[in-house]
């Protein structure tokens, strides 16, 4: 048997692998396209925050409504009871105290003004707009009379007697000034950040978007 001679054996060469960054053309390239997604991007992010807001403020006021509506409902349903001579429901295990009728001032009765005064709306106040907020809505966000704080709601009144109404205003989109903080809108302003408004006299709630 011959021997297979060395010679014969097949040789390999060595692969040799190159290593390339990116060139300029690629990096320019890249950066180019990023710019155009953050220029379709970013608009339609912003719009879609507009959109939550909006759909906020609206999702807030109709249940809102809709807790002013079971309170009256469930005043008439038990009768009209009255605590103390005023007009008041126990609702959610919480007493409440409701709207006296002054049919010449056009005040209609059951409807929510706090839990211990408010009835005739003569001295209905902003401590009466916290109240029912934090009563007859099942855990509701926070809310306070001032913009400084960390609350998410700013509550303001504004009107007399039967035109007395609470005003909610969801912060994030009211004015701010130079330091960015939240600017309280004038009493009753509608056409600042997105609110609502509630009138006691005839439980009417009204949306305001501004976005």
């Amino acid at each position: 048997m011959s021997s297979v001679s060395m010679n014969n054996a097949i040789k390999t060469k060595p692969i040799m692998v190159l290593q390339q960054g990116f060139t300029l053309i690629e990096l320019v390239i890249v950066v180019v396209i990023l710019g155009l997604l953050a220029v379709t991007a970013i608009p339609k992010f912003l719009d879609l925050t507009d959109q939550a807001e909006n759909a906020n403020i609206e999702g807030m006021a109709g249940g809102f409504a809709t807790a002013v509506s079971l309170v009256r409902a469930q005043w008439e349903a038990q009768g009209r009871p009255k605590v103390s001579g005023k007009n008041s429901v126990i609702y959610d295990g919480t007493t409440l105290i409701l709207t006296t009728e002054n049919i010449a001032s056009g005040i209609r009765p059951g409807y929510v003004t706090g839990l211990t005064t408010g009835e005739t709306l003569a001295t209905f106040t902003t401590a009466n707009c916290l109240e029912i907020w934090q009563n007859i809505l099942q855990q509701p966000p926070t809310v306070s009379v001032t913009v400084t704080d960390t609350s998410r709601y700013y509550a303001s009144v504004s009107g007399a007697s039967a035109t007395k109404q609470c005003h909610y205003y969801l912060k994030v989109t009211l004015a701010k000034d130079a330091s960015g903080n939240a600017v309280a809108p004038a009493a009753s302003s509608i056409t600042i950040g997105n609110s609502f408004t509630y009138k006691p006299a005839n439980s009417e709630v009204i949306v305001y978007v501004n976005q």
